[in-house]
């Protein structure tokens, strides 16, 4: 894609202690293109949130990045010393975390913590940086932005704490938000303001979102494009419509069938297993193998196939993938 923001190339981060390594990130792809939005979809332990801290170039001290390229605006950020990679983040890209409360800290003000991540990247006088952070509190909604900036985190609702949060994030017009289930922990209707929020920043100031969610419905409505994660890996990648459509790695129309499920649309069969993704399969086997219904002898015998296209911008990892004819 030539007008790539973001290209993510088989990417392996992994959690290394003195008694095991977890590979959480074991072979993810994708691109995010200028002005769009692209889902990262996958069940808890999918390796999502972990992509997106790789991405950030925020892991913990045990996680390491051991394979792969992260392009950002065509520079490899993977090449790039720890100093220019914290003066990216803020500026150049921003994260939204899932739980705003705890993004936040109950000792300081919004206001303390919203001028703290403007300064972080130079000098503003002090009376345009009061103006600065009320008319950011008022672009994302916040009633009375003075009241705000003087108020606790504790202070304030969890929709009003996810707005300060945003805020934070889009100070410096980021080219890239990556928000990581930031309506999760809110009512439908604050939810639905969030989410008309986020796509008005995108049309505004012409940013791109990496939205990882497990929510299909927020997907529907919020993406340009679906990733599917499972065990870690890229297992499809395609546009919503051709994926709501047509799924054709078994997880993916699982999932969908599951979807269809709650929302009272269809009976409840072919639903997934409880049994979580986890890391139950050995990594030499596709990581699907021990709930697929779709699974061939191929698929105990060989490596996991790589992504292939089989229809136009339809990627799939499956050496049986769902039929249609």
């Amino acid at each position: 894609m030539d007008n790539a923001l973001l290209k993510v190339e088989d990417l392996h981060t992994h959690f290394i202690s003195k008694r095991l390594t977890v590979k959480a990130v074991n072979g993810v792809d994708f691109t995010l293109g200028r002005q769009s939005v692209v889902a990262l979809v996958g069940e808890s332990g999918s390796g999502k949130t972990t992509t997106a801290l790789s991405i950030m170039g925020i892991l913990p001290s045990s996680g390491k990045v051991v394979r792969g390229r992260m392009l950002f605006d065509r520079v490899d950020l993977l090449a790039l010393p720890e100093e220019e990679r914290r003066m990216m983040r803020g500026k150049e890209m921003s994260m939204v975390f899932q739980h705003p409360m705890a993004a936040l800290s109950p000792l300081n003000t919004v206001r303390k913590q919203l001028e703290e991540g403007i300064l972080a990247h130079g000098y503003v006088p002090p009376k345009e940086l009061r103006g600065m952070c009320e008319a950011l509190l008022g672009e994302m909604g916040l009633p009375d932005p003075r009241r705000v900036l003087d108020s606790y985190p504790f202070q304030l609702s969890g929709g009003m704490c996810q707005r300060v949060v945003l805020a934070i994030a889009m100070a410096l017009r980021p080219k890239l938000l990556i928000a990581d289930e930031p309506t999760s922990d809110l009512d439908l209707t604050i939810q639905a303001q969030i989410l008309a929020r986020l796509k008005w920043l995108m049309r505004e100031f012409h940013t791109s979102i990496l939205f990882i969610t497990h929510d299909l419905g927020i997907v529907a409505y919020m993406a340009q494009e679906v990733v599917v994660l499972y065990g870690g890996r890229t297992v499809e990648r395609a546009p919503v419509r051709t994926l709501f459509d047509r799924p054709l790695f078994p997880y993916s129309w699982m999932l969908l069938q599951t979807f269809a499920a709650l929302q009272g649309t269809q009976r409840q069969s072919h639903l997934l297993s409880e049994r979580p993704a986890g890391y139950v399969t050995p990594e030499e086997y596709c990581p699907f193998l021990h709930r697929c219904p779709k699974a061939i002898s191929r698929c105990r015998l060989e490596p996991p196939p790589p992504l292939e296209e089989l229809e136009p911008d339809h990627w799939v990892a499956c050496y049986n993938p769902m039929s249609y004819h």
